[in-house]
């Protein structure tokens, strides 16, 4: 009997002996340990804003647990990084403990304090992670910008912005009524997600060809930065009047363009050489307004045109197209267009001149819905597509068609879907060159001069 209980005594020592030894640390200075990146890099940061959080994992690739003497922020608390070790905030972490083959997270974010440069301008910092003797460095790189930070900002007087800093919108801003606000060339404009921008007043943009006004949401880390919907959009409300835009980029927005109301004569909106892309919901989304449209380009967007409720149209020299993607699953028609709304019908004109509406990857198969509400006269009534390149299943009898290109592919330069490239120039063989009727239209979205050798121009708008 005491055999057997010696025998169970020594079995028992010997499993729990193995188990200390399964459980003690690993002290090797050649103990195998790996981060999941050697750097993280902030791209434009703009200052006091702070960055979205990065994050790497510290890897104990051992069998036995490793204790990490230390884990610390080099620059300290005047680093203009900041880290969380595994769930908790500081900048300094001792005797971190991995267990065999785990890992422990480290959250990095940056913000960064304002200077006197108005070019981006590059701070640094770096990770120390100390094990068994051993030092193994993170970098740390972000890049930093000063702008002008509007938040809830009212513009009640005429004013201009320059294009001397960005200006970074927090909340919204707003024009107010007979007020007018002009963005000189060479603006960019960046959108918080809350933050519309709203004309009460007038708009004017003065981009150039060469130095486009740019609107777009202020995620520019390359997870977030060609995302639709990064924020709301451009609003003009129906007090809202004479408002003129040259070469505008609005891109990645809920909705790009919102109008309403105000149907006249005069144009409520003018756009000129202006690029409407990768809009959530519509590129524009026109109420009971009037808009004049030269050698836009309006792409991949959920609906790249929506019009109800009547109003005054013109668009002219216009590419109108969306590809399908995991962003915009192309169920909407490019151009819808409706003389009703809200149980009221409202007197429509429309001329498209010189245009290109096309879309693939989606459901839809008809590019352009025309829906008539009641008997109007056709003074009431008058929708024209002129020289024209369009993808439509159905014949649309509402609509007079001259010169029409019906269901041929307009044979874009360069399409790639899966690399969100596009490129909506013509190559020299598609059916859209010198197919344009001559108007008082010379250049196109660039600038370059309209006609080819027989003095026609080509649709859409880029002049191949």
């Amino acid at each position: 009997m005491k055999h057997l209980l010696s025998a169970v005594t020594i079995f028992f020592i010997i499993i729990i002996a193995a188990s200390c030894r399964k459980t003690s640390f690993i002290e090797n200075a050649d103990a195998s340990l790996s981060l999941s990146a050697d750097t993280l890099h902030f791209d434009t940061v703009f200052t006091t804003t702070g960055s979205v959080t990065q994050s790497f994992k510290i890897f104990n690739g051992n069998g036995q647990k490793l204790r990490l003497s230390n884990i610390r922020l080099m620059g300290g608390n005047s680093s203009p990084f900041r880290i969380n070790v595994d769930g908790t905030p500081g900048v300094s972490f001792s005797d971190v403990e991995l267990g065999a083959n785990d890992s422990v997270y480290v959250f990095v974010s940056v913000t960064i304090n304002p200077t006197a440069a108005n070019l981006p301008f590059i701070v640094q910092d770096s990770i120390l992670v100390n094990y068994n003797g051993n030092d193994r460095f993170l970098q740390l790189q972000a890049f930093g910008q000063n702008a002008h930070f509007l938040r809830n900002q009212r513009i009640t007087k005429d004013s201009a912005w320059n294009n001397d800093l960005p200006f970074v919108i927090l909340g919204n801003v707003t024009v107010d009524e007979d007020v007018s606000l002009t963005i000189n060339k060479g603006c960019r404009v960046y959108a918080h997600a809350d933050a519309p921008f709203i004309v009460n007043g007038s708009l004017k943009v003065n981009g150039e060809a060469d130095s486009r006004v740019i609107f777009q949401g202020d995620r520019l880390d390359p997870e977030y930065r060609d995302l639709p919907a990064a924020w709301p959009g451009i609003s003009f409300s129906s007090t809202s009047s004479n408002n003129v835009l040259n070469y505008a980029t609005i891109k990645n927005a809920y909705q790009g363009i919102i109008t309403e109301s105000a149907i006249s004569a005069t144009p409520k909106i003018t756009l000129n050489q202006c690029i409407i892309d990768n809009i959530y919901d519509a590129g524009i989304l026109s109420l009971a307004s009037s808009i004049k449209a030269t050698n836009l380009l309006i792409s991949n967007c959920g609906s790249n045109i929506a019009i109800s409720g009547g109003g005054n149209y013109s668009f002219t020299h216009c590419t109108v197209a969306t590809y399908g993607s995991i962003f915009n699953s192309h169920k909407n028609p490019v151009l819808f267009i409706s003389n009703a709304f809200e149980n009221q019908i409202i007197p429509l004109k429309a001329n498209f001149t010189n245009c290109i509406f096309y879309g693939e990857g989606g459901i839809t198969e008809n590019e352009i819905v025309i829906d008539k509400k009641g008997s109007p006269d056709t003074a009431d009534f008058d929708i024209v597509f002129e020289n024209v390149l369009y993808k439509n299943k159905k014949d649309q009898p509402d609509a007079t068609f001259i010169n029409e290109i019906r269901n041929q592919p307009p044979e874009f330069d360069s399409i790639d879907v899966a690399r969100r490239y596009f490129d909506f120039r013509l190559q020299p063989t598609s059916l859209a060159i010198d197919a344009g009727a001559v108007t008082n239209v010379t250049i196109d979205l660039n600038g370059n001069p309209r006609g080819g050798p027989a003095g026609k121009p080509d649709l859409g708008c880029y002049e191949q």
